[in-house]
Order: C-alpha cells, then sequence, then structure tokens
C-alpha cells in the first residue's frame, strides 16, 4: 500500500509579490517547489508525488524535478481546482465530477518515465501538501501518515495560536475578544483516506464550493478531522516577510530578491 502527496503549485504568488509563482521563487537558491517535495520524499514515508503547476510552466517543474518520482500536470483556477484535477488523474477518472473535462491528464513524467505515472492502485493515504511550506521537516510528514494509518480518514497538523484574537465591526472597533485556548493554526500536509478526500472535492465541486484546506472541504461532509502537533518550521511563505524569514532559517541572511 502505497502513500502518494499532492502538491498544488499553480498559485499566482501576488501577494509575495515576486513575479513570478511563489512555487518557482528560491529559498536559499532553490525553488519552493523542489524543497516542497524533497521534504516529502525524505521523509520515507511517501511514494509518490503529483505536483499542479502552472499549465504554462509545468515543463520547468518537470525540468527542476527531474529524477524524483513525481508527476507533474496543468492546475486549476485556484487550489481547490488544482487538487481535483491530481485526485482525478490519481484515481483515474479523468475528471471526477464533468467539472474540467479532459484537464486531468497527467504531464510529462518525471522520474522512472513508466507509463503508468500516477499509481492509482493500492493507495493508502493522500497527502495534500502546500508549495509554499519548503521548510517542513520530513518528521511532520511522517507523522501525518502514522495517524492516517492509525485508523484517522482525516489528519491535519495543527499549532496553537499565540496571539491574542479579537473580533471586530466593519467600523474596525472590537466587538470581543476569541478564546484562543480552543483555536489551532492549520498547516500541512493534511493527510487523507483516498475516497473520503475525493468524495469531500466531488461533492465541493458540484456545489461551487471551495475552502482554503482540505480538511474543510470534508468538515463539509461532517466527518471527524484529527489534528496532531504541528511544527513552527512548517511556516507557508505567503508575503514579503514570510520570505525573508524562511530565507534566514536557511542562510542565516534575509531575502532581498522580492519587495519588502
Amino acid at each position: 500500500m502505497s502513500v502518494v502527496a499532492v502538491v498544488p503549485a499553480a498559485g499566482s504568488g501576488q501577494r509575495l509579490g515576486a513575479g513570478e509563482p511563489k512555487a518557482f521563487v528560491p529559498v536559499g537558491g532553490v525553488p519552493m517547489l523542489v524543497r516542497a517535495v524533497d521534504g516529502l520524499l525524505e521523509s520515507g514515508v511517501v511514494d509518490h508525488v503529483v505536483v499542479a503547476a502552472p499549465a504554462e510552466l509545468v515543463d520547468r517543474a518537470v525540468a527542476l524535478l527531474d529524477g524524483r518520482p513525481v508527476t507533474v500536470l496543468p492546475g486549476g483556477a485556484d487550489r481547490t481546482q488544482s487538487v481535483l484535477r491530481a485526485l482525478g488523474a490519481l484515481h483515474g477518472v479523468g475528471d471526477p465530477n464533468d467539472v474540467h473535462t479532459g484537464d486531468e491528464r497527467p504531464g510529462p513524467p518525471v522520474g522512472d518515465g513508466s507509463s503508468s505515472t500516477v499509481p492509482g492502485e493500492g493507495v493508502e493515504v493522500v497527502l495534500v501538501h502546500d508549495a509554499a511550506r519548503p521548510l517542513t521537516p520530513p518528521a511532520l510528514v511522517a507523522a501525518v501518515v502514522a495517524a492516517v494509518r492509525a485508523g484517522h480518514r482525516a489528519v491535519i497538523p495543527v499549532l496553537p495560536v499565540a496571539d491574542t484574537v479579537k473580533r471586530v465591526d466593519a467600523d474596525g472597533d472590537v466587538v470581543g475578544t476569541v478564546d484562543r485556548s480552543v483555536l489551532r493554526a492549520v498547516q500541512t500536509p493534511q493527510g487523507f483516506a483516498p475516497e473520503l478526500l475525493l468524495r469531500a472535492h466531488r461533492t465541493a465541486a458540484a456545489a461551487g464550493a471551495a475552502a482554503t484546506d482540505d480538511a474543510g472541504l470534508v468538515e463539509a461532509l461532517g466527518e471527524t478531522v484529527h489534528t496532531v502537533p504541528g511544527d513552527p518550521a512548517a511556516l507557508k511563505v505567503t508575503t514579503p516577510w514570510d520570505h525573508r524569514l524562511a530565507e534566514f532559517l536557511v542562510t542565516g541572511e534575509a531575502a532581498g530578491t522580492v519587495a519588502r
């Protein structure tokens, strides 16, 4: 039984301000996409990775990930559509809900170059991991997979919220303080039983719904989502400040390649 990771990497990265999709922006000289994929594979529990890249950058992603057990295919207009396309390829069903007809065809194979580029048979766990979390420790990947294998059908890594959180109204005035003891910041990779994740995305696609993470789609089905301790190193690089922090963690120097 195998573990397949889906990496949506088609985001524009407008908030990062780097002038190219953020998955291809380097941290310590290495594109975030490459770091994210290598972290998954270095966990020792991921057998194959499916990357959903911008259509015009599929060839570039293939070149960057050469020699790894990876399949690259064109991503969708948003994160949810990109994951859906990858799941269509994984399950061998093309478009699982007649939403993106024909777009689920796998891109050029990367790695061993076999004709069966996306292992749909015998998949025990599907992970979904942000390309913009390039420093995620391999041990966190292994912990998520272990929790799914232990019987939890949906698993997310989380961190306690350290800051005080306020609710505000449309005028910017505080209307209340949220009890942060029950709040958690969610990270990736998120792990799922394959059939549950596919059902969640099919249902969301049929309803025209989207979510900022895949666990949200599973929650909408009324299914339980289990948590495991996250890791501060699995920060998401979204803004120039995030990029500077990630660069510093890798090189000890602040990045100067994107706008402050």
